[in-house]
């Protein structure tokens, strides 16, 4: 049975979606664990502990598979920035553990840059086992889309990034789009590189009707709204969205249409709320929005094919995405999908057949594909029920086991040098 330490330095896979740093690295985790235990391979997945009075072992993924919270720093929230001097301590505590445990580990698996040079004091640690490193963002790339300095990623995390590929046995990219950008931005030797997508749990996202996924989230049923779910960042592009629904107001659309917003903490007190969230809200009342707009605040990840169930489409406006996880979930559910054509985005949405791709931060753009949409209903459900048929093609027991032959390429490769 393979033996898998799978580190999520920064952020818990157990976390409630929609916070600052909870999103689709959170849920990839999550769910490729469940699924890894699902075919038999032992999975401990590692994450700084952010909570004293949490255990620091759940057995909350099933299949014998282990939430190990180690201590690192202050058992409390921190800034990115703040918890990057920890990981020496977060790699002591690992060793520590496995040690107790009596367990040795065949791959070492990463996620984002912080893990990544984790895994590289593990392997050291560890007789040089084989890293399998995911980056679910790059510093390059969000530098590009960066509006403002404090958006930029630091140089501790650009040569953070170059240090793991120059290190780790394979990276996975979610899609041609970020094998491309780790080829041309950072010079990665191709032959580490293997494509694989993230996956979908299509038992818990499918079509739910719209009249019973409304009267769960109370909606009445006639009421019509379009969904925006993710973190409230610069990044994620929500003011191009709250722009383009100002336009639709006089459009002719049937019936009144309202924006969902799922993420952040809209109700915080003024000195507490994110500078995004403020500047959001500001910008519905400079734009007369009203009630038009909703922010909702962060929802569990079992309510969300409710709301993707109950909406007219879901909209993802962003400036960078790798991948676009909850484009997938909504498409799941049956939901049409626009979004930014950016990264991974621009691969995974079939423009004018499970949804629209749009240039990103072109309100007016996005209002038209908007008002095509909302206007035309046989348009709408025709584009959903591709949507749900195209997801099949990512489910979880099918992306698993992609990730598995990359296991066991690596740990066959790595008996092989031994002999």
């Amino acid at each position: 049975m393979l033996r898998i330490a799978m580190l999520s330095y920064h952020t818990c896979p157990l976390a409630t979606l929609g916070g600052k740093d909870t999103g689709g690295m959170n849920v990839y985790v999550r769910d490729l664990t469940r699924e890894l235990g699902h075919m038999g391979i032992h999975v401990d997945v590692f994450t700084r502990s952010q909570d004293e009075h949490v255990p620091h072992v759940l057995h909350d993924l099933g299949y014998g598979n282990r939430v190990v919270h180690i201590p690192a720093g202050p058992e409390e929230p921190q800034s990115k920035s703040a918890i990057a001097s920890y990981i020496p301590e977060f790699v002591e505590g690992i060793k520590q553990f496995a040690a107790e445990k009596g367990i040795k580990y065949d791959v070492i698996h990463s996620h984002y840059w912080m893990s990544g040079l984790a895994a590289e004091a593990l392997s050291d640690a560890w007789g040089g086992i084989p890293i399998v490193h995911m980056f679910h963002t790059l510093g390059e790339m969000k530098n590009r889309v960066a509006r403002s300095e404090d958006e930029r990623a630091g140089e501790d995390r650009l040569a953070g990034e170059r240090q793991i590929l120059g290190r780790a046995d394979r990276v996975i990219v979610a899609t041609i789009a970020e094998l491309t950008q780790l080829r041309f931005l950072y010079r990665t030797d191709s032959r580490k590189l293997v494509t694989i997508p993230p996956g979908v749990d299509t038992s818990h996202f499918y079509p739910i009707p719209p009249d019973e996924a409304k009267q769960f989230i109370g909606l009445k049923p006639d009421t019509r709204i379009i969904l925006f779910v993710g973190r409230i960042e610069p990044l994620k592009g929500v003011d191009t969205l709250i722009q383009a629904m100002s336009c639709l107001r006089v459009s002719d659309i049937p019936r009144p249409v309202y924006l969902a917003i799922i993420g952040g903490e809209p109700n915080a007190s003024p000195q507490n709320m994110s500078a995004e969230m403020a500047r959001l809200q500001k910008l519905c009342d400079d734009l007369c929005m009203g009630g038009m707009v909703v922010f909702l605040g962060k929802r569990g990840q079992d309510t969300l094919p409710y709301y993707y169930s109950a909406a007219e489409a879901l909209v993802m406006p962003s400036l960078y995405e790798s991948f676009g996880m909850v484009a997938l979930e909504a498409m799941a559910c049956g939901t049409p999908v626009i979004a930014s054509e950016v990264g991974g985005l621009g691969y995974l949405v079939q423009n004018g057949e499970t949804g629209y791709t749009v240039p990103d931060s072109e309100p007016d753009q996005l209002c038209e594909k908007l008002t095509w949409l909302l206007g035309d209903t046989e348009l709408r459900e025709a584009m959903g029920e591709r949507a749900a048929e195209y997801a099949k093609n990512y489910a979880w027991d099918k992306i698993a086991n992609q990730v598995i032959a990359v296991y066991n390429e690596l740990v066959e490769g790595e008996k092989m040098s031994m002999k």
